[in-house]
């Protein structure tokens, strides 16, 4: 029954999570449809603006040059005069002398008439010397500072009679005209940004509601044993013969206890991560020979390993002392050491190294276990994480030990790291710079 509830919660989740991947694919291609439509609007919009802008330009001039060849009395070339030359320069042939003054009043008129507001300069070509008279700079809002740009307008060599105008500010006046649709496509950017931000805010909650769930059904799991042991021993001393055989109440009684006590370090583990995220860290620096404390945790574990675990020590007598607290270092390596025999799977060999690395001192803790995917390197330090392991649930755990780890080295201003270098097993470095 244990087992189709695990399989159930498993295929559940596994459904749930394909669910959540399929909105994201389907939110990622809507924004990328939505800025590819927006983006190809815009682009359609601006070419419309800018050839209407150029129709009446070109229209504006030619009326220029009619009026400029009625009143000198000659007739204009066959065709259109005006000639776009860029995007912003056009040359316009009027076959007759040209004078600046009268040039200049029918470009304002008809500018105006045309509702064309926007900067630009005009020049007269000389044939008499052969170059661009460059004729003045009209501001299109009026005010009497004018730029001047300094060069003379390029020449055109098929026209004999012609001026020539250039729009410095064309693309700003289409942009202008644009300004609306501009701050709509703003909105709507700020608003896929957001969208944006709100789907990585669900992810991430997801991600942390399955760590908080596994955390708490392996705390459910961690708790039951002892609670359960507890019980039976307990209803085991309060049978009346119970008294009648003093060893067999001493072993249950002390099952009570031993299981009392790892309830209370299942508790304390809980509790201690609480008050560190609080910042409540508390650090009672002391000075600490770094290789006796090792040797000595090594020697706790050593009484409690199975036939063919192993602990070795390369301890470099160069390390000397580091400045730490006593509890939370002792802790560190505790954790570390545990992990390593926990998860270095049959008959684990651990190492344990210290060595100087110029003035830094290198801890070292490495098993011959099946190592960790390189994908986790930077997540085994994550509160809860635990690395995949497919239904397989033999190894129990909060996925609060590493975490600890790294909190309380960065308090210590020690740097902690897996080492991805290492083909088989896992290393874990603990580098304590030199004060």
């Amino acid at each position: 029954m244990q087992i189709m509830t695990i399989k159930f919660e498993y295929f559940y989740t596994a459904m749930r999570g394909q669910q959540v991947r399929f909105v994201v694919l389907l939110g990622a291609i809507s924004i990328i449809g939505i800025l590819t439509v927006q983006s190809y609007f815009l682009f359609k919009s601006w070419n419309i603006k800018e050839k209407q802008l150029t129709q009446s330009v070109v229209i504006a001039l030619k009326s220029v040059a009619e009026k400029i060849s009625r009143l000198n009395q000659t007739s204009l070339p066959y065709g259109n005069p005006v000639r776009q030359i860029t995007s912003n320069y056009f040359v316009v042939d009027v076959n007759c002398v040209i004078d600046a003054n009268v040039l200049e009043y029918y470009l304002k008129s008809e500018f105006e008439k045309l509702n064309i507001r926007t900067d630009y300069e005009y020049a007269i070509y000389d044939c008499h010397t052969d170059r661009m008279v460059y004729g003045d700079y009209i501001s299109a809002s009026g005010t009497g500072d004018k730029p001047r740009l300094g060069n003379n307008l390029p020449k055109y060599n098929e026209y004999l009679y012609y001026f020539g105008i250039r729009f410095p500010g064309l693309r700003n006046t289409i942009a202008g005209d644009m300004t609306l649709l501009f701050f709509f496509s703003a909105i709507l950017v700020i608003s896929i940004v957001f969208f944006v931000y709100a789907i990585f805010v669900i992810l991430k909650q997801k991600r942390l509601s399955e760590l908080q769930r596994d955390f708490i059904n392996n705390m459910t799991h961690e708790f039951k044993t002892p609670i359960s042991t507890i019980n039976i021993s307990a209803n085991v001393i309060t049978q009346p013969d119970i008294l009648s055989d003093p060893q067999r109440l001493f072993k249950y009684g002390t099952f009570i206890r031993q299981e009392n006590q790892r309830l209370n370090l299942l508790v304390e583990k809980v509790l201690q991560i609480a008050r560190i995220e609080k910042g409540r860290v508390q650090l009672k620096m002391e000075r600490i020979d770094l290789n006796s404390l090792i040797g000595t945790i090594a020697d706790n574990f050593q009484t409690n390993l199975r036939p063919g675990d192993k602990i070795e020590l390369s301890l470099s007598p160069e390390v000397g002392q580091v400045s730490a607290d006593m509890v939370h270092i002792t802790n560190i390596f505790h954790n570390l050491i545990d992990n390593a025999l926990k998860y270095a799977g049959d008959a684990p060999k651990i190492r344990i190294e210290t060595r100087k690395n110029q003035d830094d001192v290198l801890i070292l803790f490495s098993d011959n276990g099946p190592g960790i995917e390189p994908r986790y390197h930077k997540r085994i330090f994550q509160k809860f994480f635990r690395v995949p392991s497919g239904n397989i649930h033999d190894v129990k755990g909060f996925g609060l030990g590493l975490y600890y780890v790294k909190i309380i080295c960065r308090a210590h201003k020690w740097d902690i790291r897996i080492d991805g270098k290492t083909k088989t097993g896992s290393t874990f470095i603990i580098e304590i710079p030199a004060k």
